[in-house]
Parts: structure tokens; C-alpha cells; sequence
């Protein structure tokens, strides 16, 4: 990973990453970490997708343009709700369904230059339930950084 370029920090060290879908219809705006915890699950749709993803609360996302852009589709539980650019396809962030009160933006549609690392984890996601019972973490990484220790 490339060094952190813009260092646009809050007070509790976040990073201002910004990013978007491939035509640049849909753009956005997320706080979070520079060295960013990645989850790689094996679910019949991630694995399709190849969704890679980290987990942020809603108040850390804000959608800069493209509301009217974004198309969603759900299955199963309709749970997760899998958000991508109508135009370009790319699916930028979606709502997964171990965090409805979150989003799982994609590492990879980040603009260069506020990521300094990527750690991947990998999630078992075609045994979801018991994976989210084994999982001591991923349920609260939705909540708001100062609730994240």
C-alpha cells in the first residue's frame, strides 16, 4: 500500500478516505482508519462479487452524489442490501447484513493516497450464523469508534 498522502485526521485519528464507483456517478466520503481491517467472506454472493470489505458505522459514511444511482438488490434474509451504480455496475459499499446499522465500503474503490495498510481476514460466510456466533468483534464494528475497544 501506498503511503498516506493526505492526512485529513478527526480527533479520535480517523481518516477522511473518499471514493466512488468506476464512471464516477457514485461518490462518497468514509472515516476510518488508514490501516484498514479487511473482511473477506466466502458467501455465495461475496464470492461472486469478489467483496472485499471493511465495516463503518452510518455516521462515519456520507454519500456525496449518485442517490439516484444506485440500484439494490436483497436475497435470503433480504438482510443485506447489495447497493451498485446502475450506470457502471461497481458496487462501492452496501449494507451487510452482520451490520444493518453500518456499511462495508470496498478497499478497492478508495481514490489513492489515505490507505496505509490492508489487513484481510478471512469470513466464513457460507456458515454465516455460526460464524457470527464464533466472531467476538464484527458485530460492533458498525457502533461508533469510541464504542469499537
Amino acid at each position: 500500500m501506498a503511503r498516506v498522502i493526505k492526512d485529513e485526521r478527526s480527533p479520535d485519528g480517523l481518516v477522511k478516505h473518499t471514493g466512488g464507483c468506476h464512471c464516477g456517478a457514485v461518490r462518497f466520503e468514509v472515516w476510518s482508519a488508514a490501516d484498514l481491517h479487511v473482511f473477506n467472506c466466502n458467501c455465495s454472493i461475496c464470492t461472486k462479487k469478489q467483496n472485499l470489505h471493511f465495516i463503518v458505522p452510518k455516521s462515519q459514511f456520507t454519500l456525496l452524489q449518485g442517490s439516484d444511482n444506485i440500484i439494490t438488490y436483497t436475497f435470503n434474509t433480504h438482510m443485506a442490501k447489495h447497493t451498485f451504480c446502475k450506470t457502471c455496475g461497481v458496487q462501492s459499499f452496501y449494507t451487510p447484513r452482520s451490520n444493518p446499522d453500518g456499511f462495508g465500503v470496498a478497499p478497492h474503490c478508495l481514490d489513492p493516497g489515505t490507505v496505509n495498510s490492508v489487513t484481510v481476514e478471512d469470513f466464513c460466510g457460507q456458515n454465516w450464523e455460526e460464524s457470527m456466533q464464533e466472531h467476538k468483534t464484527i458485530k460492533n464494528m458498525s457502533k461508533p469508534t469510541t464504542q469499537n475497544t
